[in-house]
């Protein structure tokens, strides 16, 4: 075990083929070096698949719950769990590997991140793939596997109450699959709080195997090195945190939640609207945060030691969706499953965001996906059989909710669809490329960017591909990578910004009291330099490269016809120009994309 306070210096290891359980140590080095959550699980991923190759879905693609050292700390918002893994959703353009993907990291808040510190570990490696279902029960250093028959089949929505009657009691804290999982649709997600979700396929992985939850509950604590000095800086981080609630962005989020965005983004120009060919939706008043705050929202909840609340949760009053109850809707799945479709039935949206959630499915993904089904059947490449008779037209709240049950079930047209747009694509046809809005096969998030260069850069360059949180620069990246790897909510932070939150200097700080060892910012900036270049390397070995850092051809031919942003469109040359110095900044190879030597060996990687 590390002898560094602040860690546990161990991993649960459950290997579900066997059906061992053990205890892997996580060496002192790789605590400083790595940190925890996604840092630890970038090392973690490249040394546990050394080949290239590896079937997603197989039983050696490792899935890791890691929360980070800050987790579980009373630290504001420290809240967050890391899911890594060999992605079922990526793909690079060409590659000799047969199932080459790239590395997916899934960042999650609630309460399960730190459970898993207070029982003891500083994370769970999930290996193998179990014969029958089975849920994973670790109750401090008690760890068990039980059948899960009983559960299997059964929705996200009822999965907590049913494990506290089985497992006696509310204390624990779990993850789980819906019926998308289970059927390994590789746009399935995993919940939480039945609400809060690791997307972007990772359901995928925990479905294939067979594992349909896993239930948490801890009595421990790992240790501080200066106690003294802890709560000093407590405070300090505390009091910024204040600071925060009553500003404009920070006090309209917690107000508004996430779904503060959906009339700003439109307003902007940068929401994405009818499959991305658009920026501004005309009818935003309809589904947008006012419109939630008025009519459907109740109540707010928080994550784990977080006073921003930004989960909202409501029920539909009245209309052929009433009675429906569940959390949002937000920004990504307000827009993807309302102004990407062009739906502005509030009930509507929110009963297929509550669907979607019940059935496991990542719903950035799926509304896109969707989308792209609605603009190849507007434009006459497929036809209501290809559809199973589905009539899909933009803003078909019915032909939504179906495709949504086709998509979780890979049943007639879903079992194309689970894949994802880029799967889609092929299938209909070359010709759809152009509109088929994903980077590396996975689909972009709620966000446009024909008025929004720097997230164009963001989407291109992200090594999980497109994600709207990696990050606008090598700056930006570096930071999201530092903290995505100490546990705490991005939401919390000030990312050097001119706004209130805190600072990558406060959370250098309170790893150092923690921790006893020297942090400071350049230290935790080189963390998060250290995690994206490993993931890097790992994307590069499966047979990525410079030819996958790229975008649909949409955003750089069809300008956008609507609103304040009317007109624009990305400039190929100024994109291009962007690339090569984002390259050159980081000391990647333009040629291979791999970190050079120079670089590899001032960030430690030496070998690698």
């Amino acid at each position: 075990m590390s002898a560094t306070p602040g860690f546990h210096g161990v991993l649960l290891d459950v290997d579900l083929t066997t059906g061992a359980i053990g205890r892997r140590p996580i060496p002192r080095d790789h605590s400083l070096a790595h940190l925890g959550g996604r840092g630890l699980g970038a090392r973690l991923l490249w040394d546990l698949l050394p080949q290239p190759g590896v079937d997603p879905m197989g039983p050696d693609n490792p899935l890791m719950f890691l929360p980070g050292p800050l987790s579980g700390f009373p630290v504001p918002s420290a809240s967050r769990t890391c899911v890594v893994t060999k992605s079922p959703a990526t793909a690079p353009i060409a590659s000799p590997h047969p199932h080459a993907s790239t590395v997916s990291y899934s960042n999650m808040g609630g309460f399960f991140g730190p459970e898993i510190r207070f029982a003891g570990y500083d994370g769970i490696l999930v290996r193998g793939c179990s014969p029958e279902p089975v849920i994973l029960v670790v109750d401090d250093d008690q760890v068990r596997l039980e059948p899960a028959g009983s559960l299997w089949g059964m929705g996200t929505e009822g999965l907590d109450g049913a494990l506290a009657e089985r497992l006696g009691g509310r204390r624990y804290r779990s993850v789980y699959i819906g019926p998308a999982g289970e059927a390994k649709s590789r746009r399935a997600c995993i919940l939480h709080t039945a609400a809060r979700a690791a997307g972007r396929g990772v359901g995928a992985v925990m479905g294939a195997k067979g594992l349909k939850a896993i239930a948490v509950r801890g009595s421990q604590m790992p240790t501080v090195d200066d106690h003294a000095a802890f709560l000093l800086r407590l405070e300090r981080a505390r009091r910024r945190f204040e600071g925060m609630v009553g500003t404009m962005y920070r006090g309209v989020l917690r107000r508004g939640g996430t779904a503060m965005y959906l009339e700003l983004a439109s307003k902007r120009g940068v929401m994405a609207v009818r499959n991305y060919r658009e920026g501004s939706f005309e009818d935003i008043d309809a589904i947008g945060y006012k419109a939630s705050r008025t009519n459907i929202w109740v109540r707010s909840s928080a994550c784990y030691c977080c006073r921003l609340s930004c989960k909202k949760s409501g029920v539909v009053r009245d209309g052929p969706h009433a009675h429906v109850v569940h959390d949002g809707p937000e920004y990504e799945t307000g827009t993807m499953f309302g102004a990407n479709l062009m739906i502005d039935d509030l009930g509507g949206v929110l009963k297929a965001i509550t669907r979607g959630d019940d059935l496991g499915l990542d719903i950035i993904s799926t509304g896109n996906v969707i989308g792209f089904l609605m603009e190849a059947y507007e434009k006459g490449l497929i036809d209501q059989d290809f559809l199973d008779g589905i009539d899909l037209q933009w803003g078909s709240v019915e032909a939504t909710h179906a495709m949504i049950e086709k998509i979780a079930a890979c049943e007639g047209v879903g079992a194309i669809a689970s894949q994802g747009v880029a799967a889609v694509s092929r299938h209909i046809g070359d010709h759809t490329a152009p509109f088929a809005i994903h980077v590396k096969g996975m689909e972009l998030a709620a966000h446009n960017v024909q008025a929004n260069p720097a997230r164009a850069l963001c989407y291109a360059t992200s090594n999980r591909g497109a994600c709207h949180l990696s990050g606008d620069d090598k700056h930006h990246q570096d930071f999201v990578a530092a903290m995505d790897s100490t546990g705490v909510c991005l939401f919390a932070l000030s990312a050097g910004r001119p706004m209130p939150g805190m600072s990558c200097k406060d959370t250098a700080l309170l790893l150092e009291a923690i921790t006893g060892e020297a942090w400071d910012e350049e230290s935790l900036m080189a963390v998060g330099e250290r995690t994206f270049a490993l993931e890097r390397l790992f994307n590069a070995r499966e047979g990525f490269g410079p030819a996958d850092d790229t975008l649909p051809e949409r955003f750089f031919t069809e300008a956008l016809t609507l609103g304040k942003a009317e007109g624009s469109v990305l400039d190929r040359a100024e994109f291009q120009q962007s690339l090569a110095d984002w390259y050159s900044e980081r000391g990647y190879d333009p040629e291979t994309g791999r970190p050079s030597a120079e670089t590899l060996a001032r960030l430690g990687l030496e070998g690698s």
